[in-house]
């Protein structure tokens, strides 16, 4: 990966954005859009929108969520100590000893996550799995008006996790769910701007993915676009590492690209372009099930508006929803190329309906 594209891709994922507060990454999202792509904006629902050929047809939508799980401020006690809750599907284990940064109004503040040490703990509650009620944060205050100088109840924050190269050209970093995703999308739309296709093309980093269980960001912008083919790239477990069941989740590696869904929710004609392309370009894949829902942005695309030609390609990633995701450069890179090449590929008269 080139030293731009890194440079860009870090500067996302460092970027403290929970759902609902994922201004700070989209904000650098739509900076980095702003030096090749035609129209820029932001919706009232925080997704942001890059398109080119706005003329073009068909109308395509590159989607990649740019919100991240965190946690949120409930309550601020007369010591100092804050009480908060998860925004997103944590495992609660994974707070236990980790700092935090907060989105306070006047800036960022840090901060710990606090827990009963094990030697003061009885038997039995050394064998209990901790939950976000049974912690806490410490910024360091003494009293609670020192804390509510600092921090209101509602303000979100995320583990103090940053990104780490690391050897065969991986990546480690928190927010990678779905941060890469966003950054996918416009990657494969600056390839698009260098050699326009006949379709117009918008990338999204959508919104809310996280806690959207009515559609988030992703229906908003989908029907606003009027979108006729859709492609969400997001996030899968990469299963090879110990323990993974290969037979429940599927054979999913690190650097063995992208990975083309394929289910109810998914179109059968926008998954065989997508095979099509990828066989074209030479582009390695994987291929996994979706029987029911997938549990991405794409199902809330699919169902947008008068109903939207939905595909998904996902980019493996091992340990995720947790601050140290782990994913492979050149799949990163694969996976633009793949969306680059579909909507070269699609011209004003493809047909998407299945026959």
């Amino acid at each position: 990966m080139e030293q731009r594209a890194l440079d860009f891709l870090t500067s996302l994922l460092d970027a403290p954005g929970p759902s609902g507060f994922e201004m700070l990454p989209a904000r650098a999202w739509r900076r980095e859009a702003e030096t090749f792509a035609d129209d820029v904006r932001v919706d009232v629902g925080g997704n942001s929108y890059a398109t080119i050929n706005a003329t073009g047809r068909p109308r395509i939508m590159f989607a990649g969520h740019i919100d991240e799980i965190g946690l949120m401020v409930v309550h601020i006690d007369d010591e100092g100590f804050l009480s908060f809750d998860a925004i997103g599907g944590w495992d609660h284990q994974v707070f236990v000893g980790q700092r935090v940064v907060l989105l306070g109004g006047e800036g960022v503040v840090h901060g710990v996550i606090g827990k009963k040490a094990i030697h003061l703990m009885e038997d039995e509650d050394r064998k209990k799995v901790s939950k976000a009620s049974d912690l806490w944060i410490d910024i360091g205050a003494a009293t609670k008006a020192e804390a509510q100088a600092r921090v209101r109840v509602g303000d979100p924050g995320v583990l103090a996790s940053h990104v780490q190269r690391f050897p065969n050209g991986r990546l480690v970093s928190r927010s990678i769910d779905d941060r890469i995703g966003a950054f996918v999308v416009l990657e494969a739309l600056r390839l698009l701007a260098a050699n326009r296709p006949t379709a117009a093309v918008t990338a999204v980093a959508t919104s809310q993915e996280e806690i959207g269980y009515s559609g988030g960001g992703a229906r908003t912008s989908a029907t606003g676009l009027e979108a006729d083919v859709a492609i969400v790239v997001d996030v899968t477990h990469a299963t090879d590492h110990p323990g993974a069941e290969k037979k429940k989740h599927g054979d999913i590696k690190l650097g063995a690209g992208p990975v083309l869904s394929r289910g109810s929710v998914v179109s059968t004609v926008v998954f065989e372009r997508l095979l099509e392309a990828a066989e074209a370009e030479g582009i390695p894949y994987a291929l996994q099930a979706a029987p029911r829902v997938t549990g991405t942005d794409a199902d809330a695309i699919s169902t947008a508006h008068r109903g939207v030609a939905t595909g998904l390609v996902s980019v493996p990633n091992r340990y995720m929803h947790s601050p140290n995701e782990m994913v492979m450069l050149e799949d990163l890179e694969r996976a633009a190329h793949l969306l680059a090449a579909f909507a070269r590929r699609t011209g004003p008269d493809a047909e998407f309906s299945p026959k």
